[in-house]
Protein backbone atom coordinates (compact mmCIF):
# COMPACT_ATOMS: atom_id res chain seq x y z
CA UNK A 1 0.00 0.00 0.00
CA UNK A 2 1.84 3.08 -1.16
CA UNK A 3 1.50 6.52 0.39
CA UNK A 4 2.38 10.10 -0.33
CA UNK A 5 1.68 13.56 1.04
CA UNK A 6 -1.49 13.90 -1.01
CA UNK A 7 -3.06 10.48 -0.52
CA UNK A 8 -2.87 6.72 -0.55
CA UNK A 9 -2.98 4.44 -3.57
CA UNK A 10 -6.18 2.60 -4.39
CA UNK A 11 -6.30 -1.03 -3.17
CA UNK A 12 -7.94 -3.78 -5.22
CA UNK A 13 -11.75 -3.81 -5.26
CA UNK A 14 -13.04 -5.90 -2.36
CA UNK A 15 -15.76 -8.52 -2.63
CA UNK A 16 -18.05 -9.03 0.37
CA UNK A 17 -20.04 -12.09 1.43
CA UNK A 18 -21.80 -13.37 4.56
CA UNK A 19 -21.69 -16.86 6.04
CA UNK A 20 -24.52 -16.75 8.56
CA UNK A 21 -23.87 -13.49 10.40
CA UNK A 22 -20.13 -13.50 9.78
CA UNK A 23 -18.68 -11.20 7.12
CA UNK A 24 -15.91 -12.25 4.76
CA UNK A 25 -13.90 -9.95 2.50
CA UNK A 26 -12.10 -11.46 -0.49
CA UNK A 27 -12.77 -14.89 1.03
CA UNK A 28 -11.30 -14.11 4.46
CA UNK A 29 -13.45 -13.76 7.59
CA UNK A 30 -13.32 -10.39 9.31
CA UNK A 31 -14.57 -9.18 12.70
CA UNK A 32 -16.79 -6.36 11.41
CA UNK A 33 -20.54 -6.94 11.59
CA UNK A 34 -21.24 -5.28 8.25
CA UNK A 35 -19.57 -4.11 5.06
CA UNK A 36 -18.90 -0.38 4.60
CA UNK A 37 -21.47 1.89 3.00
CA UNK A 38 -21.14 4.08 1.01
CA UNK A 39 -18.30 2.72 -1.12
CA UNK A 40 -14.94 3.88 0.23
CA UNK A 41 -13.26 7.05 -0.89
CA UNK A 42 -9.51 7.13 -0.41
CA UNK A 43 -8.15 9.20 2.42
CA UNK A 44 -5.80 12.14 2.16
CA UNK A 45 -2.70 12.30 4.35
CA UNK A 46 -1.96 15.66 5.96
CA UNK A 47 0.56 17.45 3.76
CA UNK A 48 4.00 18.09 5.30
CA UNK A 49 3.06 16.18 8.45
CA UNK A 50 5.81 16.05 11.06
CA UNK A 51 5.90 13.23 13.55
CA UNK A 52 6.64 15.28 16.65
CA UNK A 53 3.66 14.27 18.77
CA UNK A 54 3.87 12.06 21.84
CA UNK A 55 0.40 10.54 21.45
CA UNK A 56 -0.56 8.37 18.48
CA UNK A 57 -3.85 6.78 17.46
CA UNK A 58 -4.26 4.08 14.83
CA UNK A 59 -7.16 3.06 12.60
CA UNK A 60 -6.31 -0.40 11.25
CA UNK A 61 -8.01 -1.43 8.02
CA UNK A 62 -8.75 -4.71 6.26
CA UNK A 63 -6.05 -7.38 6.08
CA UNK A 64 -3.33 -6.58 3.58
CA UNK A 65 -4.09 -2.85 3.36
CA UNK A 66 -2.79 -0.38 5.93
CA UNK A 67 -3.12 1.26 9.32
CA UNK A 68 -3.72 5.03 9.33
CA UNK A 69 -1.73 7.02 11.90
CA UNK A 70 -3.11 10.05 13.77
CA UNK A 71 -1.83 12.25 16.58
CA UNK A 72 -5.20 13.19 18.11
CA UNK A 73 -5.91 15.31 20.15
CA UNK A 74 -3.20 17.44 18.54
CA UNK A 75 -4.81 16.96 15.11
CA UNK A 76 -7.66 14.99 13.56
CA UNK A 77 -5.96 14.58 10.16
CA UNK A 78 -4.04 11.48 9.11
CA UNK A 79 -0.26 11.92 9.40
CA UNK A 80 1.01 8.62 8.01
CA UNK A 81 0.49 4.90 7.38
CA UNK A 82 1.82 1.49 8.30
CA UNK A 83 1.61 -0.43 5.05
CA UNK A 84 0.62 -4.04 4.30
CA UNK A 85 -1.09 -4.74 7.62
CA UNK A 86 -4.69 -4.98 8.81
CA UNK A 87 -6.88 -6.44 11.52
CA UNK A 88 -6.86 -5.51 15.21
CA UNK A 89 -4.49 -3.85 17.65
CA UNK A 90 -3.61 -3.92 21.34
CA UNK A 91 -1.01 -2.44 23.69
CA UNK A 92 0.95 -3.25 26.83
CA UNK A 93 -1.68 -1.66 29.11
CA UNK A 94 -5.15 -2.91 30.05
CA UNK A 95 -6.68 0.42 29.04
CA UNK A 96 -5.39 3.89 28.30
CA UNK A 97 -2.44 4.78 26.12
CA UNK A 98 0.15 2.09 25.50
CA UNK A 99 3.65 2.70 26.81
CA UNK A 100 5.87 3.17 23.75
CA UNK A 101 4.74 0.01 21.93
CA UNK A 102 1.63 -1.59 20.39
CA UNK A 103 0.71 -4.74 18.45
CA UNK A 104 -1.12 -5.32 15.16
CA UNK A 105 -2.51 -8.77 14.29
CA UNK A 106 -2.21 -8.75 10.49
CA UNK A 107 -2.23 -12.49 9.70
CA UNK A 108 -0.92 -15.78 11.08
CA UNK A 109 2.73 -15.00 10.34
CA UNK A 110 2.57 -11.29 11.09
CA UNK A 111 1.59 -10.71 14.71
CA UNK A 112 3.83 -7.71 15.04
CA UNK A 113 4.93 -5.34 17.78
CA UNK A 114 5.77 -1.73 16.87
CA UNK A 115 7.64 1.07 18.57
CA UNK A 116 5.54 4.22 18.24
CA UNK A 117 4.88 5.70 15.85
CA UNK A 118 5.59 2.83 13.38
CA UNK A 119 8.89 0.96 13.71
CA UNK A 120 8.48 -2.87 13.77
CA UNK A 121 10.48 -4.50 16.57
CA UNK A 122 9.15 -8.07 16.96
CA UNK A 123 7.12 -10.59 14.94
CA UNK A 124 5.32 -13.70 16.22
CA UNK A 125 3.34 -16.32 14.32
CA UNK A 126 0.66 -18.89 15.07
CA UNK A 127 0.26 -22.27 13.42
CA UNK A 128 -3.44 -22.90 13.95
CA UNK A 129 -5.45 -20.50 11.83
CA UNK A 130 -6.41 -16.92 11.05
CA UNK A 131 -5.91 -14.68 14.11
CA UNK A 132 -8.45 -11.97 14.90
CA UNK A 133 -7.50 -10.24 18.13
CA UNK A 134 -4.87 -9.62 20.76
CA UNK A 135 -4.61 -8.57 24.39
CA UNK A 136 -1.80 -8.18 26.91
CA UNK A 137 -1.86 -8.71 30.66
CA UNK A 138 0.12 -6.71 33.21
CA UNK A 139 2.89 -9.36 33.18
CA UNK A 140 3.50 -8.98 29.44
CA UNK A 141 1.80 -12.15 28.20
CA UNK A 142 0.11 -11.80 24.80
CA UNK A 143 -3.18 -13.55 24.00
CA UNK A 144 -4.17 -13.96 20.35
CA UNK A 145 -7.63 -15.16 19.33
CA UNK A 146 -8.31 -17.28 16.24
CA UNK A 147 -11.24 -16.29 14.03
CA UNK A 148 -11.02 -18.81 11.17
CA UNK A 149 -9.11 -21.79 9.82
CA UNK A 150 -8.55 -25.14 11.52
CA UNK A 151 -8.15 -23.49 14.94
CA UNK A 152 -11.26 -21.30 14.76
CA UNK A 153 -12.29 -20.32 18.28
CA UNK A 154 -8.91 -21.10 19.85
CA UNK A 155 -6.77 -18.73 21.92
CA UNK A 156 -2.97 -18.74 21.69
CA UNK A 157 -1.05 -17.53 24.75
CA UNK A 158 2.45 -16.20 24.10
CA UNK A 159 4.29 -16.14 27.44
CA UNK A 160 6.20 -12.85 27.74
CA UNK A 161 5.02 -12.13 24.19
CA UNK A 162 7.58 -14.59 22.83
CA UNK A 163 7.96 -18.11 21.47
CA UNK A 164 5.51 -20.23 19.52
CA UNK A 165 2.60 -19.90 21.97
CA UNK A 166 0.33 -22.34 23.80
CA UNK A 167 -2.93 -23.17 22.04
CA UNK A 168 -6.08 -23.45 24.15
CA UNK A 169 -9.46 -24.57 22.84
CA UNK A 170 -12.63 -22.67 23.77
CA UNK A 171 -16.40 -23.20 23.44
CA UNK A 172 -16.39 -20.62 20.61
CA UNK A 173 -16.71 -21.55 16.95
CA UNK A 174 -14.98 -18.26 16.07
CA UNK A 175 -13.10 -15.91 18.43
CA UNK A 176 -13.63 -12.22 17.66
CA UNK A 177 -12.15 -10.11 20.50
CA UNK A 178 -10.32 -10.61 23.79
CA UNK A 179 -9.11 -8.65 26.80
CA UNK A 180 -7.62 -9.15 30.27
CA UNK A 181 -9.06 -7.75 33.49
CA UNK A 182 -6.98 -6.32 36.33
CA UNK A 183 -6.76 -9.73 38.02
CA UNK A 184 -5.12 -11.44 35.05
CA UNK A 185 -8.27 -13.24 33.90
CA UNK A 186 -8.67 -13.38 30.12
CA UNK A 187 -12.10 -12.86 28.53
CA UNK A 188 -13.02 -13.40 24.89
CA UNK A 189 -16.18 -13.30 22.81
CA UNK A 190 -17.48 -14.74 19.57
CA UNK A 191 -20.16 -17.12 18.40
CA UNK A 192 -21.20 -20.48 19.82
CA UNK A 193 -22.25 -23.50 17.76
CA UNK A 194 -25.90 -22.40 17.71
CA UNK A 195 -24.86 -19.08 16.18
CA UNK A 196 -25.55 -16.81 19.15
CA UNK A 197 -23.18 -14.58 21.09
CA UNK A 198 -20.95 -16.17 23.72
CA UNK A 199 -18.55 -14.69 26.28
CA UNK A 200 -15.85 -16.98 27.74
CA UNK A 201 -13.18 -16.68 30.43
CA UNK A 202 -9.76 -18.19 30.97
CA UNK A 203 -9.25 -17.67 34.72
CA UNK A 204 -5.75 -16.70 35.77
CA UNK A 205 -3.61 -19.78 36.37
CA UNK A 206 -6.06 -22.11 34.58
CA UNK A 207 -5.86 -23.87 31.24
CA UNK A 208 -9.64 -24.49 31.03
CA UNK A 209 -11.80 -21.91 29.27
CA UNK A 210 -15.31 -21.57 30.69
CA UNK A 211 -18.54 -20.04 29.40
CA UNK A 212 -19.78 -16.78 30.94
CA UNK A 213 -23.48 -15.88 30.85
CA UNK A 214 -24.32 -12.20 30.41
CA UNK A 215 -27.35 -10.79 32.25
CA UNK A 216 -28.43 -8.96 29.09
CA UNK A 217 -28.56 -9.98 25.43
CA UNK A 218 -25.56 -9.12 23.25
CA UNK A 219 -26.35 -9.19 19.53
CA UNK A 220 -22.91 -9.24 17.87
CA UNK A 221 -19.42 -9.75 19.36
CA UNK A 222 -17.33 -6.62 19.88
CA UNK A 223 -14.28 -5.46 21.78
CA UNK A 224 -13.60 -6.92 25.23
CA UNK A 225 -11.60 -4.60 27.49
CA UNK A 226 -11.09 -3.65 31.12
CA UNK A 227 -11.95 0.05 31.65
CA UNK A 228 -10.41 0.57 35.07
CA UNK A 229 -13.57 -0.48 36.93
CA UNK A 230 -15.60 -2.85 34.76
CA UNK A 231 -15.10 -5.54 32.17
CA UNK A 232 -16.61 -4.09 28.99
CA UNK A 233 -18.07 -5.76 25.91
CA UNK A 234 -18.97 -3.82 22.77
CA UNK A 235 -22.10 -4.85 20.89
CA UNK A 236 -21.49 -3.97 17.24
CA UNK A 237 -25.18 -4.19 16.35
CA UNK A 238 -26.42 -1.74 19.02
CA UNK A 239 -23.39 0.60 19.13
CA UNK A 240 -23.25 0.06 22.89
CA UNK A 241 -20.47 -0.74 25.33
CA UNK A 242 -21.77 -2.87 28.19
CA UNK A 243 -20.04 -2.58 31.59
CA UNK A 244 -20.04 -5.77 33.68
CA UNK A 245 -19.00 -7.11 37.02
CA UNK A 246 -18.07 -10.80 37.01
CA UNK A 247 -19.25 -13.23 39.65
CA UNK A 248 -18.54 -16.91 39.05
CA UNK A 249 -19.79 -17.66 35.54
CA UNK A 250 -22.14 -14.66 35.32
CA UNK A 251 -21.49 -11.19 33.93
CA UNK A 252 -23.92 -8.71 35.51
CA UNK A 253 -24.68 -5.52 33.58
CA UNK A 254 -23.84 -2.36 35.55
CA UNK A 255 -23.95 0.31 32.84
CA UNK A 256 -24.31 1.02 29.14
CA UNK A 257 -22.29 3.52 27.08
CA UNK A 258 -23.99 4.47 23.79
CA UNK A 259 -21.88 5.56 20.80
CA UNK A 260 -24.39 7.72 18.95
CA UNK A 261 -23.92 8.17 15.21
CA UNK A 262 -21.51 5.27 14.76
CA UNK A 263 -22.45 2.71 12.13
CA UNK A 264 -20.32 -0.29 13.11
CA UNK A 265 -17.49 0.08 15.60
CA UNK A 266 -15.62 -3.11 14.74
CA UNK A 267 -13.04 -2.51 17.49
CA UNK A 268 -12.98 0.11 20.20
CA UNK A 269 -10.09 1.12 22.45
CA UNK A 270 -10.79 2.76 25.81
CA UNK A 271 -8.22 5.33 26.88
CA UNK A 272 -8.54 7.81 29.76
CA UNK A 273 -11.65 9.89 29.23
CA UNK A 274 -12.20 8.76 25.64
CA UNK A 275 -12.95 5.68 23.56
CA UNK A 276 -11.68 5.25 20.00
CA UNK A 277 -13.84 3.50 17.39
CA UNK A 278 -12.79 1.88 14.11
CA UNK A 279 -16.07 2.39 12.28
CA UNK A 280 -16.38 -0.24 9.54
CA UNK A 281 -19.75 1.14 8.48
CA UNK A 282 -18.81 4.82 8.22
CA UNK A 283 -15.29 4.10 6.93
CA UNK A 284 -13.50 6.29 9.47
CA UNK A 285 -12.18 6.54 12.99
CA UNK A 286 -14.25 8.21 15.70
CA UNK A 287 -13.58 9.46 19.23
CA UNK A 288 -16.23 9.53 21.95
CA UNK A 289 -16.16 10.63 25.56
CA UNK A 290 -15.92 7.74 28.00
CA UNK A 291 -17.90 6.76 29.99
CA UNK A 292 -20.32 9.51 28.93
CA UNK A 293 -20.73 8.28 25.34
CA UNK A 294 -23.10 10.28 23.16
CA UNK A 295 -22.06 11.78 19.84
CA UNK A 296 -18.48 11.68 18.56
CA UNK A 297 -16.22 14.53 19.68
CA UNK A 298 -13.85 13.95 16.74
CA UNK A 299 -13.73 12.09 13.43
CA UNK A 300 -10.36 10.72 12.34
CA UNK A 301 -9.87 10.54 8.59
CA UNK A 302 -12.45 9.02 6.30
CA UNK A 303 -12.94 6.86 3.24
CA UNK A 304 -10.90 3.98 4.62
CA UNK A 305 -11.08 0.54 2.91
CA UNK A 306 -12.58 -1.25 5.95
CA UNK A 307 -11.68 -0.16 9.51
CA UNK A 308 -11.38 -3.26 11.70
CA UNK A 309 -9.15 -2.17 14.56
CA UNK A 310 -7.96 0.76 16.63
CA UNK A 311 -5.43 1.34 19.39
CA UNK A 312 -3.62 4.28 21.00
CA UNK A 313 -0.09 4.61 22.40
CA UNK A 314 2.40 7.20 23.61
CA UNK A 315 6.15 7.63 23.33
Amino acid sequence: MGSACNGTSRPPIDTYAYAGRTLSVNGRLVTAARAPYPSPRYATILANARVNSKTFDYVINNYGTYAAIFDYPKNDKQIGTIDNVGGQGCTNVLYGYGKKTFWIVAHDTKIREYLVPKRPIKTLSDSVGSPSSCAMDSNGDLAVGILGGSGAGDIVIFKNASGSGTVLSTPLTAEFFDGYDNQGNLFADGFKSSGGFQLVELPKGSSAVQKITTSNTVQFPGSVQWDGKYLTVLDQDTASIYQYTIGGTTATLRGTVSLSGSSDCAQTWIAKGVVYCADAGNGNGEVFKYPAGGSAIAVLGGGFPLPLGTVAARK
